[in-house]
């Protein structure tokens, strides 16, 4: 009697759909979606089950930062799990016709987006770069927020309003210098931070705001190549062409917060930077768009960056720079 050959086992996909009270939970092996209390017991029964079931990828959604315990329980268990974008799961549902939009029916789509897109596995990340991401963070969203009541100051003609607004921005100014001291004090204590920080403040044009931005929020920095660190970001041009029609290549996606201080930082460069000068001049001098020249010079001195970062050298010790 010939013995009948073993039938190979489907790797398993899970997605797991995260609300502020409860996690919604489906995987490839079963049309059930099961649902847990999106708090540590609940995180727990989940990861425990998933130890236990060894999945293949775990697709957890962006949900403004209340994936974040999940997140780290399942990178802690040492499970392969990947943070997506809400946005690309949500045109990935609509490209396989799936048009309505529940809890239940976003587990199940992610399933199909583990399956398929084979999307970026997570990396655990260290307490340290947790809390130099929170103090980014909170001092981007304070600056945002100086930045419009001092607005209101300029068109305010009352007098207690003028105060009130007076008094507002004053504590703003305090608590983003308080946070300033917070993250380089931070960033001194940690040796990777502190290389990594000399290397960006090397650079003429870059300063502490988009060195701590760069070491919280673009941990890829270094890791990938040019095309890449482009993309993830969102300096990189993308072809709009069809057929005949040639259309005009433009920017789109990323990560804005970390785009708008790397636009800063380039002005700057433009001026200041010989390398980056030189070659925002070279565009401008062949007819280029004052947008693309500013563009292109981000992503000129972004991936400059990424070499340095990559074979760790300071802007003096880049070849491009010992040429110029």
């Amino acid at each position: 009697m010939t013995p009948t050959s073993a039938r190979p086992v489907s790797p398993l996909f899970v997605g797991i759909d995260v609300a502020k009270d409860k996690l919604d939970l489906a995987r490839s092996d079963s049309d059930a979606v099961l649902t847990w209390a999106n708090d540590p017991a609940g995180i727990r029964r989940i990861v425990d089950a998933l130890a236990a079931a060894g999945p293949a990828v775990v697709v957890v959604e962006a949900t403004g930062g209340l994936e974040r315990p999940l997140l780290d329980a399942l990178l802690d268990a040492a499970l392969p799990v990947a943070l997506v974008n809400p946005g690309k799961v949500r045109y990935f549902a609509k490209a396989l016709g799936i048009l309505a939009k529940t809890d239940v029916i976003d587990a199940r789509v992610l399933v199909q987006f583990a399956r398929l897109a084979a999307p970026r596995l997570a990396e655990k990340r260290s307490a340290n770069q947790d809390e130099l991401e929170a103090l980014v963070t909170c001092r981007r969203q304070l600056s945002a927020s100086r930045t419009e009541q001092s607005n209101r100051r300029t068109t305010t003609r009352s007098k207690a309003a003028g105060k009130s607004l007076d008094a507002i921005l004053k504590t703003l100014d305090r608590q983003i210098d308080s946070l300033d001291k917070q993250i380089r004090m931070l960033v001194d204590s940690d040796d990777d931070f502190k290389n990594l920080d000399r290397l960006l403040r090397s650079v003429p044009g870059v300063g502490p705001v988009l060195s701590a931005t760069l070491t919280a929020e673009l941990t890829e920095l270094g890791k990938t190549d040019r095309r890449q660190i482009g993309a993830l970001v969102g300096v990189a041009p993308f072809n709009h062409d069809s057929g005949q029609f040639k259309g005009k290549r433009a920017i789109r996606g990323g990560r804005a917060a970390i785009r708008s201080v790397l636009y800063m930082a380039s002005v700057a460069a433009m001026r200041f930077n010989p390398v980056i000068k030189t070659f925002a001049q070279r565009l401008k001098a062949a007819g280029k768009a004052p947008k693309v020249v500013i563009i292109a010079s981000m992503r000129k001195l972004l991936t400059l960056i990424n070499a340095m970062v990559r074979d760790n050298l300071t802007w003096p010790e880049l070849d491009v720079v010992k040429n110029a």
